[in-house]
């Protein structure tokens, strides 16, 4: 296929490394000294399944050099998710499927706005990767899960095209037929998680045991689980007791990527991971006190950051 990967961070880097070494014809979007970096030495990742480099390496800031391609796997932080969405019209052609790979809860509505709703399918990725240094992408997690399905539940063959591109990666993919209880489910874990390893500044196996902060991570869980139903998407019953397990197998060394950026002092994805919990919260009249409390605890310093 055809590709470009819009945003080559540590999810958009990795997977787009992968589907590049597999014989695609993949271009990575990016900027800056990063971009530099990718363009001299090529897009190098060190990997817990193995290091590999990609060049020379097809890269631009320039979407509109790419041209209309078969598929977009969008992958920049979700504050960046409109005006990205906007850079992206040139390489949409009328048969063109753009694949969101974000965390959150509201990218295909997001990114259909800017380039019609009949381009998106829906998409979620368990993974952990960041950039390291300018062309150079960490991948540190032993998970490393897609999964991939059509809004309405269909099995099309668009869909069944991208699920069999991205298997060639060797990661565990998946071609699911209500993905967006898929993308909540993720949610569940990564929203509260990222809330909880913010405000105590505390790698997993640092938080996870103390029976305070394990409270609060359960609450913060059924909180996202509560407004998730209110919108209209049912999660599993023990969507707590499931998701607190899967906390308890990851690395104990683990940092969620926005506790990794509050830390440099960089922006991160505050509105879309906690402060639209607490919003939809408000707006469906359900009540969110741990996510509320952090978004209001951590927005501070997240406005500076995005200030500065």
């Amino acid at each position: 296929m055809k590709i470009a990967i819009m945003g080559t961070g540590g999810v958009g880097g990795y997977y787009g490394g992968l589907l590049a070494l597999k014989g695609h014809d993949v271009a990575f979007i990016a900027r800056g000294a990063h971009l530099r970096a990718i363009l001299d030495k090529g897009l190098r990742v060190k990997s817990v399944h193995g290091d590999f480099t990609v060049a020379p390496a097809r890269a631009t800031d320039k979407p509109a050099d790419i041209g209309p391609v078969d598929l977009i796997i969008f992958t920049t932080k979700t504050y960046h998710t409109d005006d990205a969405a906007k850079a992206i019209r040139p390489m949409v052609g009328r048969d063109t499927i753009v694949l969101p790979l974000q965390n959150g809860v509201d990218s295909v509505e997001r990114i259909g706005a800017a380039v019609g709703m009949e381009h998106l399918v829906g998409g979620v990725t368990w993974l952990s990767a960041a950039i390291e240094e300018p062309g150079v992408i960490g991948q540190y997690s032993d998970f490393r899960r897609i999964a991939v399905g059509e809004l309405s539940g269909e099995i099309t063959p668009r869909a069944l095209a991208v699920f069999e591109a991205l298997r060639t990666t060797g990661a565990s993919v998946e071609l699911s037929d209500n993905i967006s209880r898929l993308i909540w489910t993720k949610f569940a874990f990564i929203a509260p998680v990222a809330a909880i390893s913010c405000l105590t500044r505390s790698p997993f196996g640092d938080f996870r045991d103390v029976p305070e902060a394990r409270s609060a991570l359960a609450a913060a869980i059924g909180e996202v689980a509560a407004v998730g139903a209110a919108a209209g998407v049912a999660l599993d019953a023990d969507v707590v007791e499931k998701t607190l397990a899967f906390t308890d197998n990851s690395a104990p060394s683990m940092r969620t990527s926005m506790q990794r950026d509050m830390e440099c002092g960089k922006p991160a994805e505050l509105e879309s991971l906690v402060g639209i919990v607490a919003q939809m919260g408000e707006k469906y009249g359900v009540p969110t006190p741990v996510m509320g409390l952090a978004y209001a605890m951590l927005k501070p310093a997240n406005l500076k950051a995005l200030r500065d």
